[in-house]
């Protein structure tokens, strides 16, 4: 080791001691000030904030280009289009799932994925391909000096996909064991979400499955996938959104592929684009479903009945928002057994109120989704079946407690949280482009951190009891899955939401 080797260097009588740098060429010149002769340092400076402008240029043909300058080597660029499961209506459900799996497979200039991938990796790149229920997302990360490859990959990929037979047949594989995993999970919380959307928009936009149906997997085919690309795929739906590249750069390579080209389904004109408008129901949605063999391992999972209960807030263009973002905060919540830690939320109302209380409750986590003309604020709650309308009591009280008294300390920890979890997630290139990209594609700018932070500081008590007041007068969805012999009656929870202290009417059997 290392103490022999000292030992015998001690031995052998050479100097124990070294000299080092401070000694020799300069002598006492203080670390605090330059060295003589040495160039002054240039060091960056934070000037305002005009260097993080998000610049954004429109073409002829309606496509948005939109930048955000960010040092570093690397670039994420990519194209999101107004396209995803809500523009169905008129389609075979399931479009947009298809699309997302087949997105980066050969196209007219690329024989095949692994064409493109070989592409990509020359410039370091990665690829995905996204799709929720409003917005579809290609985007590409790689070295900046690609970004000319990159743009014309991604146009490639967009508007000249071929489609090959071979192609659709392994997405409709892939879209059957996504379809069962789905159902096999033991999160239930993509199914859930699933399930709310369907129970609070009935039949309509938002709350059209966003997973492709069963019956309709052997359906769609190309004829399908052509036509409602070309009513979607536009280019006035579209925005080329790019991070840590040059603006003028990236609209020079978006007039180079993106101007004049002419996709593969053809220049025919859009005709029936669904511009319908959330129409917020209500309802329930229920899945009766033995849940005691989810269990992966050795050691039984605990049979559980998962519930959510959801009332509609606000889209993410109305001032409420932010508010309402903030009361999510407020709500917090998570799993029974998360680990906390700073910042995981301990102090909000699921925790303080609902787990903290209840030992007998698995989860219970709030989450806001939003959308251009509608939003959706909901507490998810997981417990033994025996004990479901026990859980569903108290998630309603913590819904009428939303329009009661804020404490002020709690409102404040809510929107630093809030503020920290914005400003944190935003360190990142990828989440700084999908940023970018949505709010350019829904409202042609974008909103800079530093407004966003100065709305939600902004947040008063009386905010978040008014916007709570005016979300418990709508109808309540709810979606419940697993063993449901205890739910009580929809009519129940809504009328618990709707009296005073959230009690569910007492029902007196005959036979206790």
């Amino acid at each position: 080791g290392s103490g022999s080797w000292r030992r015998s260097r001690l031995r052998s009588g050479a100097p124990a001691h070294r000299q080092f740098s401070s000694g020799g060429a300069y002598p006492n010149i203080p670390l605090s000030s330059p060295l003589p002769g040495v160039p002054e340092p240039v060091f960056a400076t934070v000037d305002g904030q005009e260097k993080f402008e998000t610049k954004v240029t429109t073409l002829d043909n309606g496509l948005r280009v939109a930048s955000q300058n960010k040092f570093g080597q690397f670039c994420t660029v990519g194209i999101l289009i107004n396209s995803g499961s809500r523009y169905e209506a008129k389609y075979l459900s399931g479009i947009a799932h298809f699309l997302e799996k087949l997105a980066f497979s050969s196209t007219d200039g690329f024989d095949s994925k692994d064409d493109i991938l070989l592409t990509l990796e020359k410039h370091g790149g990665i690829c995905d391909c996204q799709t929720s229920r409003d917005t579809t997302m290609y985007a590409v990360s790689a070295d900046s000096k690609g970004l000319d490859t990159v743009v014309g990959l991604l146009a490639d990929v967009v508007l000249h996909p071929r489609l090959t037979d071979e192609e659709i047949e392994m997405t409709r594989m892939a879209v059957q064991f996504e379809l069962e995993d789905l159902n096999m999970r033991p999160d239930p919380e993509p199914l859930l979400t699933e399930m709310i959307h369907e129970a609070a928009y009935r039949e309509n936009t938002v709350g059209l499955h966003r997973f492709c149906p069963t019956e309709n997997i052997a359906k769609i085919d190309r004829e399908v996938l052509h036509s409602y690309l070309r009513n979607y795929y536009t280019p006035d739906r579209m925005v080329l959104a790019g991070v840590g590249v040059e603006h003028e750069h990236l609209v020079e390579c978006a007039r180079k592929y993106l101007l004049g080209t002419q996709p593969a389904w053809g220049c025919e004109k859009a005709v029936d684009v669904d511009r319908s408008v959330a129409q917020y129901t209500g309802g329930v949605v229920k899945l009766e479903r033995d849940m005691s063999n989810v269990s992966l391992g050795p050691a039984p999972f605990p049979e559980l009945t998962h519930i959510m209960i959801g009332l509609e807030s606000c889209s993410f263009l109305e001032d409420d928002f932010i508010p309402f973002a903030v009361l999510n905060m407020m709500m917090g919540g998570g799993g029974s057994f998360s680990a906390g830690g700073p910042g995981k939320g301990m102090f909000t109302r699921l925790y303080l109120n609902v787990l903290n209380r209840h030992h007998w409750m698995y989860n219970a986590t709030s989450y806001h989704h939003s959308y251009e003309d509608t939003g959706l604020l909901c507490v998810h709650a997981s417990a033994d079946p025996r004990q479901v309308r026990e859980m569903v009591e108290i998630l309603t009280k913590e819904f009428i407690l939303m329009a009661g008294t804020v404490d002020v300390v709690e409102l404040e920890r809510a929107k630093t949280q809030l503020m920290s979890m914005l400003m944190m997630n935003l360190e990142s290139r990828p989440v700084i482009f999908e940023d970018v990209g949505r709010q350019v594609l829904a409202t042609r700018s974008r909103k800079l951190p530093h407004e966003l932070c100065a709305l939600i500081r902004s947040v008063k008590p009386e905010d978040i009891r008014r916007v709570a007041s005016q979300m418990l007068r709508r109808k309540p969805a709810v979606a419940a899955l697993g063993d449901l012999s205890g739910l009580p009656a929809y009519e129940h929870i809504q009328a618990a939401l709707s009296s005073r202290d959230g009690r569910l009417p007492r029902t007196y059997r005959l036979f206790r």
